[in-house]
């Protein structure tokens, strides 16, 4: 090891037991609060800037601690994204692209975020859309390996994609629509989901004030389709959403990187719009209403969080925000997720720790990644950390994480400052063809459809992608076969309109990142 390497090593392991004697001084167990949005982009105003956002509770937790600026999910898709979180290893560790495999008998035994928070004495209760439903977390949310008690489903949950939405362009008969603007009372069991979790985890909240907890809440929304109370759209008039400047697809992207959005033109109301396949340019009007009910959404689930937060001892509890991806508001000519587009992979990180000094707004714009959560979530709490993982054997069945702890950076962030080519964050997105297709699907193949990986790389500055051969039996990766590639200047175009991945005066900077890329993912 270099003699930087290895000042900068001793420099990080001082920080650290810094750090812990911190923790040990403030708060011995601290509680954990993680609430996990879907399909959250940062549409936040305060720290995230973002203007059309209107979220009094979120700004509060982003002005008292601490917001991370670039955070990148490893896959824009529900759960390949969660797993690979909650499990702190890359897709390409946890085998998993779609949602048709639990990881402890497909790809080996992995202990988990709550699972280790468990092993350590905290009661850990998950309530709503954690781990994704379903076969990828063995149809039971990995109870009770992850959990003290089973997971709490809201009982409404399973309207979300029924036809539950009053269509004022039929007469008020109920469809399911995209745009689902309703009066909660009148919904299956009177009630929505996100409601029923709020009330669940507040149920717990009170339960649990004796002993340590990891409480995980995720919520639905501002996932598709928008249910929602319908006062919500009063605060966010369709007036003031305009068209964005970078609507149409990118000249130079290759087809295999095009997303169709499948799961927006499977709703009533867009098939009625008759937009042609794959490449058909949204109607103006409901471009608008898209993104004023997407707002609507957020606010709502905002309102929510303002409700759960009030039933929190904060001075007690690490209380951290996220996302497992972004998702398009119609940049690039999108609407989803389902690519390697940042506004597809970017998500906020808010955390607010009695285990640290206030952090009064701090922004740290290193990139990191949603793999760092499960470390850095360890660290606060001033557990026993966890390894890394084997770079040449990550999928060992032992405890540890690709990721890396974040304190770090919220206590002195000089060197890494300094040095900002050690953050890099790595995402991946499967094909199933170089063409768009309905079936397979171009969105959510199943691993036995997908032929092509688009492995990509974000550093402060530049996005490089690379769609190549991928075989899904063995899990190979061929180099030699690359069906496009996509390398964008954040410098000069933040919303990445411009591929410069064919300009031979830029050919000795791809091919670095390139190499950095196919060094990861050989």
């Amino acid at each position: 090891m270099d003699p930087w390497s290895t000042a900068l090593l001793s420099g990080i392991v001082l920080i650290t037991l810094a750090a812990r004697s911190y923790h040990a001084q403030l708060v011995e167990r601290p509680n954990v609060l993680l609430i996990v949005l879907d399909d959250f982009r940062p549409a936040i105003r305060q720290g995230y800037g973002d203007e059309n956002a209107i979220t009094p509770n979120l700004d509060r937790l982003v002005q008292t601690g601490y917001h991370f600026e670039n955070v990148f999910a490893q896959q824009a898709l529900c759960a390949p994204s969660r797993n690979s979180m909650l499990t702190g290893r890359r897709p390409d560790t946890v085998r998993l692209y779609d949602f048709y495999s639990y990881w402890r008998e497909f790809s080996g035994n992995f202990t988990t975020l709550p699972q280790y928070f468990k092993q350590q004495g905290y009661r850990t209760h998950s309530v709503g859309k954690i781990f994704h439903p379903g076969a990828s977390s063995n149809f039971t949310d990995d109870y009770p390996l992850s959990w003290s008690s089973p997971t709490f489903h809201p009982q409404s949950d399973p309207f979300s994609n029924s036809p539950v939405c009053p269509d004022p362009q039929d007469g008020g008969r109920l469809h399911r629509n995209l745009l689902c603007p309703v009066i909660p009372e009148r919904q299956p069991f009177h009630t929505l989901p996100d409601i029923e979790s709020t009330q669940e985890a507040a149920r717990f909240l009170r339960e649990a004030r004796n002993e340590p907890y990891f409480l995980a809440v995720g919520y639905r929304k501002p996932h598709i389709p928008f249910r929602i109370p319908v006062e919500y759209l009063n605060q966010h008039p369709q007036t003031k959403f305009q068209t964005v400047g970078n609507d149409q697809r990118p000249y130079g992207l290759p087809s295999v990187a095009w997303a169709p959005f499948l799961d927006v033109r499977n709703r009533d109301d867009f098939e009625r719009l008759d937009v042609p396949f794959p490449y058909g340019r949204i109607p103006e009007d409901f471009q608008q209403r898209i993104r004023q009910h997407y707002y609507a959404a957020v606010t709502y689930v905002d309102d929510l969080i303002g409700r759960l937060l009030a039933e929190v001892k904060m001075d007690q509890t690490i209380v951290m925000v996220t996302s497992d991806h972004g998702w398009s508001l119609g940049e690039h000519g999108e609407w989803a997720k389902y690519s390697n587009y940042d506004v597809a992979l970017r998500v906020p990180l808010i955390l607010v720790t009695p285990t640290l000094p206030t952090g009064n707004g701090m922004k740290i714009e290193n990139v990191v990644e949603l793999l760092d959560v499960f470390p850095t979530l360890v660290d606060l709490a001033g557990l026993a950390p966890v390894p890394a993982c084997s770079k040449q054997r990550p999928h060992k069945a032992v405890a540890c994480v690709e990721g890396k702890s974040l304190v770090s950076l919220l206590i002195n962030t000089t060197v890494d400052r300094n040095h900002e080519e050690q953050w890099v964050a790595y995402s991946q997105f499967p094909r199933p063809g170089i063409e768009p297709s309905v079936v397979p699907s171009s969105d959510e193949p199943k691993l036995r459809y997908i032929k092509i990986m688009g492995y990509s790389l974000r550093t402060a500055r530049f996005r490089y992608t690379a769609w190549i051969q991928f075989n899904p039996d063995t899990f190979k990766r061929d180099w030699n076969t690359v069906y496009g590639e996509e390398m964008y200047d954040h410098l000069i175009d933040e919303q990445e309109n411009l591929n410069l991945a064919d300009r031979p005066q830029l050919q000795l900077i791809k091919d670095s990142l390139r190499a950095i890329l196919q060094a990861k993912f050989p």
